[in-house]
């Protein structure tokens, strides 16, 4: 029975600069700072100049080099060369960091224990339920000029076009509230992304969706797997339809003059929306999968072709290792979709 890790609570205890040490990482102080030469095994750029920095107060790092960062464990994941994004593989580097570096600190049997210890959700069984149900607002005091947005590219006239804009309160607070329209057009929910992914954590997810709620008796639920993001946008059905697994990926290849652009939410395509993307496309026409560069990513493409191919013609356009599709430049993804 593994043991249950509170990540947010062992990051804030750790000391980042005894994890770089006990790496055999030379820390050279300015203030809270360390800059020196990338250290990780993986680091594909120029080892003569110190492109590392690493906050040691807030226990996050980047490397000018290679591109990596992220938060002190990711930093310590990378070291032993497994993946931050497997859950098991950075459970067990966290595990490891916590008994050295803090014994006895967090110690929880299991998830049970620890769900024991957070308030139990209303009793909802048996009450009727009520699904995507329409929004009666709309959340107001959006920032969209922050650097978050701006930084990542997009233009103002993305930002407006898909509303979105940065959340300064509420259950989305600190994040970017994202609209979420269902087949129809109606507003069905917001979803929040985090603006410094260092921050992302179990209990910090990058984004973060409605969940369930009771109310004059009724539970009300949201499930991204009934629609398509950007689909209600797509009136009639489309010679050629891009599919995506993430939000920013629509926001991008839209703003590079490709319109028809839909994301499933995640890396996953229910059967309900596998039926939508049918539907929005010729019997002629052709659907372009294009999921990220990543084990998960073609997990994605295999089942994706299973669901569609079946009734369209798919092709999986396969992304470099890592790479998504935020990361080609307008030309790249015209000819990626090149017949």
């Amino acid at each position: 029975m593994s043991t249950w890790i509170d990540f947010k609570e062992l990051r804030l205890k750790l000391d980042f600069e005894a994890v770089l040490r006990h790496y055999g990482v030379e820390v050279k102080r300015k203030g809270q700072q360390h800059h020196g030469y990338c250290p990780l095994p993986n680091h594909n750029g120029k080892r003569n100049s110190p492109s590392f920095s690493a906050n040691l107060e807030r226990g996050i790092f980047q490397c000018f080099g290679c591109g990596a960062k992220g938060n002190v464990l990711e930093f310590a994941a990378m070291m032993e060369k497994a993946d931050p994004k497997d859950g098991t593989a950075l459970h067990k580097v966290a595990s490891e960091l916590q008994k050295r570096f803090c014994p006895g600190f967090g110690d929880v049997p299991n998830a049970k224990a620890k769900a024991a210890e957070k308030p139990k959700k209303p009793e909802t069984k048996g009450l009727p339920a009520v699904v995507n149900q329409p929004l009666d607002f709309e959340l107001k005091g959006l920032d969209p000029k922050h650097p978050y947005l701006l930084s990542r590219g997009f233009t103002p006239e993305t930002i407006e076009r898909f509303g979105l804009g940065f959340c300064s309160r509420g259950l989305l607070k600190d994040r970017v509230a994202i609209p979420l329209h269902d087949h129809m057009g109606h507003l069905v929910g917001y979803a929040g992304r985090v603006v410094d992914d260092a921050t992302i954590t179990e209990d910090n997810p990058r984004y973060r969706f409605p969940g369930a709620r009771e109310r004059d008796g009724m539970v009300y639920e949201f499930r991204k797997t009934l629609f398509l993001y950007n689909g209600y946008r797509i009136k009639a059905p489309v010679d050629d339809l891009i599919v995506v697994e993430g939000f920013t990926s629509v926001w991008w290849i839209n703003q590079n003059g490709l319109p028809h652009v839909v994301g499933t939410m995640g890396s996953d395509c229910s059967p309900r929306q596998a039926e939508f993307i049918v539907s929005l496309v010729k019997p002629t026409g052709h659907v372009w999968a294009m999921p990220d560069g990543d084990k998960a990513g073609e997990r994605y493409a295999q089942s994706f072709l299973h669901q569609v191919s079946s009734y369209r013609f798919v092709r999986w356009v396969k992304m470099a290792d890592d790479k998504q599709p935020t990361d080609l430049s307008g030309e790249q993804l015209k000819t990626c979709f090149a017949k």
